[in-house]
């Protein structure tokens, strides 16, 4: 299913910037953690799936998972850098072919997006492929992500060319949470902190509905007034209590796969 991306490695690399600052270095170790993560509560399919972000200092370069690594296997320093033209300025191998057309675009194209994550995760996934929009706001979870997602409506297979990241861009307008209809999903975000708390939650949230569904009962959602209401009390210190759920987990692997780091 995952394509290798021929990328134009620049086997010199003389023109290479100063990737060695502690930013791009915490940056690689918690985007680390976060792969680590995902793979414990299955987020993860095979090697199919990619995270990226933005390199500090350098917008138009960004660290994303080499092609062939399961998400359990990744470490800081085998994540690589690229540019939005497929060089891969550090790092051994090449991202996956749908990784470079995906987040590359999503990168340049939609500049507030400093962070992409993309899952098949199994409950989230499912609803892409439901009639209708995806979440239903009937769910204490769920209302975090109240007026934050977008559908793609237009799945047109594998995204093996910069057309279709391109339209993946367009799709998301101003979304932070975009269903991929019969695909899978994408979190935007400003912090790879911000973009595991709500790939977390957005799943859970997922979880629970596909739960409530499943009892063949009606689904009741909150009314609309209350859950704009507890949308906003949701997001009052959203990116602190982001930070602090990156903290947990990254304190949770140090003791049980600090590899992650190296």
């Amino acid at each position: 299913m995952a394509h290798s991306l021929k990328s134009h490695t620049d086997a010199d690399r003389h023109n290479r910037p100063d990737l060695s600052s502690d930013a791009v270095r915490t940056a690689k170790e918690d985007l680390a953690a976060c792969f680590r993560m995902t793979a414990r509560n299955g987020f993860e399919e095979g090697i199919c799936n990619h995270f990226s972000a933005v390199v500090p200092g350098h917008d138009d370069l960004f660290i994303v998972n080499p092609y062939g690594y399961a998400f359990r296997e990744l470490t800081a320093s085998k994540l690589l850098v690229c540019d939005f033209h497929g060089t891969v300025i550090e790092g051994e191998g090449e991202p996956e072919a749908t990784a470079f057309y995906i987040h590359a675009e999503i990168h340049r194209r939609l500049p507030r997006a400093k962070v992409a994550f993309h899952t098949h995760m199994p409950y989230a996934t499912a609803l892409s492929m439901t009639e209708g929009a995806p979440l239903i706001w009937a769910g204490q979870t769920a209302l975090k992500f109240y007026g934050r997602t977008a559908v793609d409506e237009n799945y047109n297979g594998l995204a093996l060319g910069h057309q279709e990241g391109a339209r993946i861009a367009a799709a998301a307008g101003d979304a932070d949470i975009v269903f991929l209809k019969h695909h899978g999903v994408l979190v935007l975000a400003p912090t790879i902190a911000e973009a595991w708390d709500d790939l977390y939650y957005l799943e859970r949230a997922a979880q629970v509905q596909v739960l409530a569904m499943s009892t063949g009962r009606e689904v009741l959602p909150v009314d609309p007034a209350i859950a704009e209401a507890a949308y906003r009390q949701m997001r009052e210190g959203d990116p602190e209590s982001a930070q602090a759920h990156l903290a947990a987990i990254r304190r949770q692997l140090d003791v049980e796969e600090p590899q992650y780091r190296h």
